[in-house]
């Protein structure tokens, strides 16, 4: 008598092939408290650098971007960098870095088929976004004119490689997850992502209010001066 086989993975759709998955040998809760408290590290890190090696004092909405942004450095150019170099063997491989994905990927499995969307997102985002966002802590601690430029381009780069990642599994019918599951689809699909569409929104106007107050100081100086040569 013919019988249907569950699949050997945890992965959507349920019907995914994947002869060379090893499972993780480490538990959820060890992969994820071990991601943010590395993140809460640098967050502290980055709130005392903040108030000692600024040029100037800084306000606590500038020192809290400056931790935004360090954050995404290590995020970027670490845990989605060794995505971008080693997508091919995350199935198979053992290394913390590569359990931090397979556990991610429960959520997305786009992460573990190789998805070609997805691998030069996150190619751009480690080696452009990543390095630019330690800049960008950079320019702020020592008051150098391009900080809020970079703080505009970074951000307007996050919200549209994020929208991207979810329009296009939108257009795929969320079928690389398990819709509705509470930590799965609603904490690593939605919420994690949608940091990445929130913070930096509130950084593009945070952007264009200061480089439009510098613009409009610029201009104002430009018209004193033209009246005076009349």
């Amino acid at each position: 008598m013919a019988t249907n086989a569950s699949p050997l993975h945890p992965y959507w759709p349920r019907h995914l092939k994947l002869d060379n998955f090893v499972p993780n040998d480490c538990p959820t809760w060890y992969l994820l408290a071990g991601l943010f408290s590395i993140s809460g590290l640098l967050v502290v890190t980055t709130w005392l650098l903040s108030s000692h090696a600024a040029i100037i004092p800084l306000g606590t909405w500038r020192r809290l971007s400056l931790c935004w942004f360090a954050v995404c450095g290590f995020i970027h150019m670490v845990i989605e960098g060794w995505f971008s170099l080693y997508h091919k063997d995350l199935l198979g491989d053992k290394a913390i870095l590569s359990q931090l994905w397979k556990e991610y990927a429960r959520g997305d499995s786009r992460y573990i088929l190789n998805d070609t969307f997805m691998i030069c997102m996150e190619t751009i985002t480690a080696f452009l976004w990543g390095p630019l966002s330690i800049w960008a802590v950079v320019t702020f601690l020592r008051q150098q004119p391009l900080r809020f430029v970079l703080q505009l381009v970074i951000s307007i780069g996050q919200i549209y490689g994020d929208l991207l990642y979810f329009l296009t599994e939108y257009r795929d019918g969320f079928q690389h997850g398990e819709l509705g599951h509470p930590l799965y689809f609603w904490f690593y699909f939605v919420f994690l992502n949608a940091l990445w569409l929130v913070i930096p929104g509130i950084l593009v106007l945070d952007s264009v209010m200061q480089l439009t107050h510098a613009q409009s100081q610029l201009d104002a100086k430009a018209t004193k001066a033209k009246r005076k040569q009349n």
